[in-house]
């Protein structure tokens, strides 16, 4: 396998990854700056989410109209654009446009840079392709608090974008080198009208999740916004099955295997996603922790997720998708449950050891369902599963968020004041459950499916008889 292909499409997931986590701890700083309060500077997070989730489902379009390559690098051009304005920022207003700028950018990256993966890599050596793939990208999540914290104290929260400026030159710089050209493929007229359905329904649905979870707006916005976004998307089922070309080709879920990899990945993700958010909150509010010291406990998270990047490949061969996907869910969800368990007694060290043994199980977990999502799909087809795939992770991942921010709520209403040490603990329990859950999908899949990309064997009887091994 040629490496050097996933680790210059990982400088878009880098990017992303390390920006979001900098930005978290920067935030009071860069209100202050810009006349604002850190409260209303999120509704700059908020933007970013809702572009992502306008521009998500046009990529794959994009990518075959005008040639995978070279939408990825001019998505990272824009990213890196909308990073420069970011930094000259003056207002909440500016900002709040320009990590809109970098949501268009975030929105062709990522799933471009998959797409141009599956594409330019035989399904032997897709379990591999995306471990690499990935690596670069969870260095965002582990550098990304202290780097922030350090630029922010020592320097100017400016840098915090110009730092994208030279990874994104180099990006395009080693894209234009080294990675394959890529033909452009005849495309049908854009679906206009599926564009704006399905804009409008992840979006609202998207940006009503976070301004429920996130204090920036009347709650009854949110609620209005995700009714909107579901009615638009319902019209965008009607309309999907009245035209010959439709923007998301939802018929692709008819696939059993890509069927479980987002619908189960997506229940799996709604638990994961809470727990980024559970865990440090609990960790400041009811352990009285610093956000320093909170940090520096979850961010061993990344190191097992590495860690487990260089295993995948053969634990896939051994044991297959099915067994892999129904074993690391259970395991996975278990590890969320045991951070319920976590008390301001339980030692530091058996704290940072449980999330560590959390983070290698779940990486274990990505690695085989982003390879899954692909195991079935042709390569004519791999444009139109690219954005689905993307639109379905986005909209869990906020729904995991707006899940573990309910829960507490909920809560802390019943016994009045803020939410105690017993609610996080309920929240994880409950999040859990929503993870294990994901399971019941992974088993109802045929225990050869995907065998062609994990390089599974398995026994089976032939007709004479004898048992012979055979790949699918």
């Amino acid at each position: 396998m040629n490496r050097i292909t996933p680790l210059i499409l990982a400088v878009a997931l880098f990017m992303e990854n390390m920006d979001s986590t900098v930005i978290a701890t920067s935030l009071p700083a860069i209100a202050a700056d810009i006349q604002t309060s850190p409260i209303a500077l999120k509704l700059a997070l908020t933007a970013y989410l809702a572009s992502l989730a306008i521009f998500i489902p046009i990529s794959g379009w994009m990518a075959d109209r005008f040639g995978a390559n070279n939408v990825f690098r001019v998505a990272i051009a824009v990213f890196v654009a909308g990073s420069i304005a970011c930094a000259m920022s003056g207002s909440l207003a500016a900002f709040v446009v320009s990590r809109a700028l970098q949501g268009i950018g975030g929105a062709m990256m990522t799933p471009v840079g998959r797409l141009l993966l599956v594409r330019s890599t035989p399904k032997s050596d897709l379990v591999a392709a995306m471990s690499w793939l990935t690596v670069p990208a969870l260095v965002g999540p582990l550098i990304g608090p202290p780097v922030g914290g350090f630029i922010t104290t020592y320097f100017s929260w400016h840098w915090i974008f110009l730092i994208n400026v030279p990874i994104g030159i180099i990006g395009i710089a080693l894209a234009t080198r080294f990675l394959p050209d890529t033909e452009r493929i005849q495309t049908p007229p854009l679906d206009m009208v599926g564009f704006m359905l399905s804009g409008v329904a992840a979006s609202g649905v998207i940006l009503g999740l976070s301004v429920i979870s996130l204090p920036v707006l009347p709650p009854a916005v949110g609620i209005i916004t995700i009714a909107l976004g579901c009615v638009c998307g319902v019209l965008y089922l009607i309309h999907a099955r009245r035209v010959a070309n439709p923007l998301l080709a939802l018929d692709l879920l008819a696939n059993p295997v890509f069927r479980a990899a987002v619908i189960g990945g997506g229940m799996f993700r709604i638990g994961i996603g809470a727990v980024p958010f559970l865990l440090p909150l609990m960790f400041q509010l009811a352990f009285g922790l610093s956000p320093f010291q909170s940090g520096m406990i979850t961010f061993v998270t990344a190191i097992g997720a590495i860690g487990m990047k260089f295993m995948a490949t053969r634990i896939l061969r051994r044991f297959g998708f099915r067994s892999v996907l129904i074993v690391g869910s259970l395991m996975a969800a278990g590890s969320i449950a045991v951070n319920g368990f976590f008390t301001p007694q339980t030692p530091y060290l058996v704290m940072i050891a449980i999330i560590l043994a959390g983070g290698f199980i779940r990486s274990m977990f990505f690695t085989s369902i982003n390879a899954l999502a692909y195991a079935e799909i042709t390569p004519e087809n791999t444009s139109k599963a690219t954005p689905i795939i993307a639109v379905a992770q986005q909209l869990n991942i906020a729904l995991g968020v707006a899940l573990a921010g309910g829960i507490l709520e909920v809560l802390a209403a019943i016994h009045g004041g803020p939410p105690a040490l017993s609610d996080f603990h309920i929240a994880f329990f409950l999040v859990a459950l929503v993870s294990a859950s994901a399971s019941i999908w992974f088993i109802r899949l045929a225990p050869d499916a995907g065998d062609s990309v994990s390089g599974h064997k398995r026994a089976s009887v032939g007709r004479s008889g004898r048992a012979t091994s055979i790949g699918s």
